[in-house]
């Protein structure tokens, strides 16, 4: 796309489109500057021909018609130039017309009665509707299949029977079948198709031609299908690669898909590696022994009452018997855990042959950024210089980033970017380096000299190194400034007002810094596209956070280039290897399983955390051993960053499914002697006629090309005007009112159609970013990111597992991206809390996985998952009242439990066996280590006593009352030192519950342990059970009690405020509850001790 290196804003509501030129002197230019020469009836752009000339209707003055009023006048009018009066020839590629009979100048067979010129399918037909007949044609409304001449099309367009596509018809055999009623209806403009109640002029048979020219007899069709045999023939001779030696495979042999699998370049891309036997064995019958020792303990412990203390028994068995449901829902799901592995020289060996193009699927990248003070713009540019540097073709690399505050810090800070990767890229891909996020690299700790061999590697690197530093200092100084704002508000470079100084109500923006604009690298190669995008805002609508900037990247890069493939990463998530995109490939491109593969998830990983991760922010639990059980039911969840998106799969429809083979029939038997005597036969035929009526009834965006007679359905009463239009407003009504966007979503494979000039994809993209575009269509519903929820993620992922597909987990030896995370308490306690009000929300929604998605293609397992991943904020309550009910215990004399027996003893060390044997197995088959179980562990009790609840609350709030809460956004970065931010105190109201359930543990047991003293030795054997389950409470509180101490060398004011406050409560609690002298007089406590 050519905008000659200036920033686009507009609106498409109030009619603006801006081109802002930040070199020479600030104007508004008109789109006509990017545009070509104008027709001078309808006034569209005149196009261009496949030479490269613009399109010339009339050869004496050169009148400029474009090629669409130059047909119709021909077809309709008089024939002649508007302007000299000159009768139109006939150009080769228009139809004929009567009076052209005796131009016998060339052939043209190919578009003798042709009048649309070479459309490629219905989604061109669409585009050129929009693009290129604005006047002829009404602009909103696609050419229906009605409108169509079957003989007209081309080729290419699929074989449509009623609905099916036929694979087993050739592709010069397709065909468009069109319902009788179809062709009645009368067109409300002139279209370029013709019709087939229109009388043409037969053309006359040349006699002097042989007739072999027009059938199969040629010389040239034998000669043809002898190639044909011979090249089958050789294809049996492939041998597997590096088989054998001086084994010569020539390129073209990998060409058929029908190649026999013997060669490398054709077996799987992936495998899967299930967990061994001697593993997985013991560990799901350790998970049926627990649930029978859980049976068994919930048995005693309901058949064995508290009487004196009822009410604290009733809490405790109701709370256990939920910490037990959510184990179910957290433990089944691992039941079929998997790993997987990648072929990545298979993938080079299938599509990228030598001396040919490419055949990896171009992939669209998206970074979301929101504030630049809050996430630093020189994180920011690390992500976007290592998307641009990653090991993938270049021209199938688009990098689109969404700047949702509208900040002209980070317009200036990806301006310096794209300058400075234009040394940075070339580097990595010369010495092939990693990681390709210069901050990232140059801090690594390792001998850079290992491994490489390159004399010139040294000097270069110390150039770069320093190239980079000077970039820092121009990113930092753009921040410097970025502090103080004008009054006025900030101006570009050539005096235009920013049209960003307003946030929330300001134009879509959209600026190209490299792509296909000229710009390339130092050694003179192409870079990838880099694209600026800032959406529209304006008051009074629902923006829909980060869920609503993914849609309009979405809709954006589908106008722009149009990927088959999207990746999406937080802004300070990193390309942390380099051939990512190759490994996520090798799933999605692998012919045989990558049809229903919606997308691939990478596990997160961080940088910048202390060694002993004391609030579990590595989340290696989760990652390792969660994701891998979910891979081997259905995929794992969306994360929200870090993942590989199929496009059609965000488009709402469903997964493609396999068709069976026909079943086997009995022919040994007459029909009267089978014992099934017809009746499965019958059966199965009303059972489809069933299904299909229910598949029609229900999503009627399933299927990515509608029947005609599907339209129709259900609609009676209407012209057949109308009925033409019956698609376009289905798919306007899902979609939105962009015709180009709607062609974009008919391209499985995806690409830009081709006829589309910049001017016009420029107004689309601002189109489809406008802040209305979204009105009374599927987005955030059905299409695209999911709304209600701040964890758009989950949602989104839910509805496409709903919809039958499948994801993928991969992880690569070398972490595919790398991120910052938060790592000082207050910070990690309100990223959870942003996490559990979204489930909250979701848990309160229509999408609940508990009521939502039956009878769909979720699988129970993966349902057990989506659970419990919504239902965990509202463990909360009972493990705050669990938490509290040791001190409760300790401060009264109380227990939850009765005497133990000796049964009671086995069954208890039963259930701890057991929950411990279960944990080391899964460590051992994940690869998790005992220090990051249990750092999990500590920060489950954490997180579920502050963040939870919080998150509860809120939601609460949120659905009964309206209110909406905002959440903060973390800190990305911390510059003070290393591990600086983690000492680093902030008070919150999340640290009071845990802060409250620390302080009565911590009295209880100085209480417990002081009346044991006092009452002697007999009180020590009930005691132990209650100091046992307040230590419990205390250790798994201990990384918050760090946390709330602040630095480790000094002991800071908080520490000594604390104290003198838990001595004077103890000292209160102590007299009040335990005085030696009774308050009616002088009777004095028994003393314990015997003296004699």
């Amino acid at each position: 796309m050519d905008t000659k290196g200036r920033l686009i804003a507009g609106s498409h509501n109030r009619n603006e489109f801006v081109l802002i030129n930040a070199d020479e002197v600030g104007r508004v230019t008109s789109v006509k500057e990017l545009s070509g020469q104008i027709c001078q009836i309808c006034g569209d752009e005149i196009e261009v021909t496949v030479d490269g000339e613009p399109f010339v209707a009339c050869n004496e003055c050169a009148f400029p018609v474009c090629r669409p009023c130059y047909e119709y006048e021909r077809r309709e009018g008089n024939q002649a130039c508007p302007q000299c009066k000159t009768r139109y020839k006939r150009i080769k590629g228009s139809p004929r017309v009567d009076g052209d009979d005796e131009e016998d100048e060339f052939d043209d067979l190919d578009h003798e009665f042709d009048y649309d010129g070479t459309p490629r399918h219905i989604s061109e037909a669409a585009l050129a509707a929009r693009l290129g007949r604005a006047n002829n044609y009404n602009a909103s409304c696609l050419n229906t299949p009605a409108e169509v001449d079957p003989a007209a099309l081309n080729s290419e367009i699929p074989l449509l029977t009623y609905g099916q596509e036929d694979d087993t018809i050739s592709a010069d055999k397709h065909a468009l079948i069109v319902p009788p009623f179809m062709g009645r209806g009368k067109k409300i403009h002139p279209v370029p198709y013709s019709d087939s109640s229109m009388s043409l002029p037969p053309r006359p048979m040349d006699p002097k031609k042989d007739l072999a020219v027009y059938g199969y007899g040629t010389v040239a069709w034998k000669e043809r299908m002898e190639d044909w045999k011979k090249k089958q023939n050789d294809k049996l001779q492939v041998v597997k690669h590096g088989g054998g030696k001086g084994g010569d495979n020539d390129g073209d042999e990998l060409d058929d898909p029908d190649l026999p699998k013997m060669d490398e370049g054709r077996q799987p891309l992936s495998r899967k590696l299930p967990i061994s036997s001697s593993r997985l064995s013991p560990y799901r019958l350790s998970i049926l022994v627990r649930l029978a020792v859980l049976g068994l303990f919930f048995h005693y412990r309901i058949t064995h009452p508290v009487n004196d203390a009822y009410v604290l028994w009733l809490l405790s068995i109701i709370c256990e018997i939920w910490f037990a449901v959510s184990w179910i829902f957290d433990q089944f799901p691992k039941w079929c855990p998997i790993r997987r592995e990648t072929y990545l020289d298979r993938l080079s060996l299938r599509y990228e042959k030598e001396g040919k193009p490419s055949g990896l699927a171009p992939v669209d990248i998206f970074v979301s950024t929101v504030d630049p003070m809050k996430e630093p713009p020189l994180i920011t540019a690390n992500t976007v210089l290592s998307i641009l540097a990653v090991d993938y073709p270049v021209d199938k690399v688009s990098c689109y980033v969404s700047d949702d505050g509208a900040a002209m810090l980070t317009f200036e800070a990806l301006s310096e970017t794209s300058e400075f990767a234009r040394k940075w890229v070339p580097f990595c891909k010369k010495f092939n380096i990693e990681p390709r996020a210069p901050e990232w690299y140059f801090s690594l700790k390792v001998d850079y000299l290992k491994n490489k061999v390159h004399p010139s590697f040294v000097r270069e690197r110390r150039a770069m190194k320093r190239d980079y530093e000077e970039f820092k200092v121009r990113i930092n100084g753009l921040v410097a400034t970025a502090q103080k704002v004008p009054e006025d508000g900030w101006t570009m470079q050539d005096g235009t007002p920013w049209p960003g100084n307003l946030v929330r109500d300001h134009p879509g923006m959209i600026q190209v810094f490299l792509g296909n604009d000229g710009v390339h690298d130092i050694e003179g190669n192409v870079l990838p596209r880099l694209i600026y995008v800032s959406r529209e805002k304006r008051p009074g609508f629902d923006h829909h956070k980060k869920a609503g900037a993914m849609n309009a990247l979405m809709r954006v890069s589908a106008v722009i280039s149009n990927a088959p493939y999207m990746l999406n990463v937080d802004c300070d998530h990193y390309i942390n290897n380099s051939k990512a995109l190759r490994e996520a490939m090798c799933f999605m491109m692998d012919p045989t399983s990558g049809k229903k593969i919606c997308y691939v998830q990478f596990p997160q990983r961080f940088d910048g955390i202390d060694r002993h991760d004391r609030y579990s922010n590595r989340n290696v639990v989760f990652f390792d051993i969660n994701m891998k059980g979910l891979d081997g039911i259905q995929g794992p969840i969306y994360v929200g960053t870090g993942c590989v998106f199929r496009r059609q799969s965000l488009y709402g429809y469903d997964a493609p499914k396999k068709t069976k083979p026909p079943g086997k029939t009995c022919n040994c038997w007459p029909k009267w002697c089978c014992c099934c005597f017809g009746s499965r036969k019958k059966h199965k035929k009303g059972k489809t006629t069933k299904d299909s009526k229910k598949k029609t009834k229900s999503k009627e965006a399933s299927p990515q090309i509608h029947a005609l007679e599907n339209i129709e359905e259900g609609i009676e009463g209407i012209d057949s005007e109308k009925a033409s239009l019956m698609p376009q407003i289905k798919l306007e009504k899902k979609f939105g009112q962009s015709p180009v966007f709607i062609a974009s979503t008919l391209l499985e494979d995806g690409g830009i159609p081709p006829g589309a000039t910049s001017a016009s994809l420029l107004k689309e993209a601002i189109h489809v970013i406008s802040c209305g575009y979204e009105d009374k269509t599927e987005w955030g519903k059905e299409i695209g990111w999911i709304y209600g929820s701040v964890t758009e993620d989950i949602l989104t992922g839910f509805k496409m597992h709903c919809h039958g597909w499948r994801s993928v987990y991969c992880m690569p030896n070398r972490p595919a991206f790398k991120g910052s995370a938060p790592i000082n308490l207050s910070d990690r306690l309100h990223q959870v809390l942003r996490w559990a009000l979204g489930s909250v929300e979701i848990f309160f929604s229509r999408h609940c996985p508990i009521w939502y998605g039956y009878g769909c293609g979720l699988k129970p397992l993966e349902r057990f998952s989506y659970i419990n991943s919504v239902v965990y904020p509202l463990t909360s309550i009972p493990l705050i009242i669990y938490c509290a009910l040791p001190a409760v215990c300790l401060l009264t004399g109380k227990f939850i439990v009765p005497e133990i027996s000796n049964y009671a003893s086995i069954l208890f060390m039963a259930l701890f066996i057991m929950i411990g044997v279960t944990s080391v197995i899964e460590m051992q088959w994940g690869g998790v280590t005992i220090d990051d179980w249990w750092r999990n562990e500590q920060f489950w009790v954490i997180g579920g006593a502050s963040s939870h609840l919080f998150a509860l609350f809120q939601g609460l709030l949120k659905v009964l009352a309206g209110v909406n809460t905002s959440f903060t956004v973390t800190s990305k970065a911390a510059d003070d030192g290393e591990f600086s931010e983690l000492y680093l105190f902030k008070w919150t109201s999340l640290l009071i519950p845990p802060m409250t359930l620390l302080i009565l543990n911590i009295i209880g047991v100085i209480v417990g342990v002081s009346d044991a003293i006092n009452n002697g030795y007999d009180s020590w054997g009930p005691l132990f059970g209650r100091l046992f389950f307040a230590l419990w409470v205390i250790v798994h509180l201990y990384p918050f009690l760090k946390g709330v101490m602040g630095r480790q060398n000094n002991v800071p004011t908080i520490i000594i405020v604390w104290s003198i406050l838990l001595a004077s409560i103890c000292s209160l609690l102590w007299v009040r509850l335990n005085p030696f002298t009774a308050r009616g007089g002088l009777n004095l406590e028994v003393c314990g001790l015997d003296c004699d």
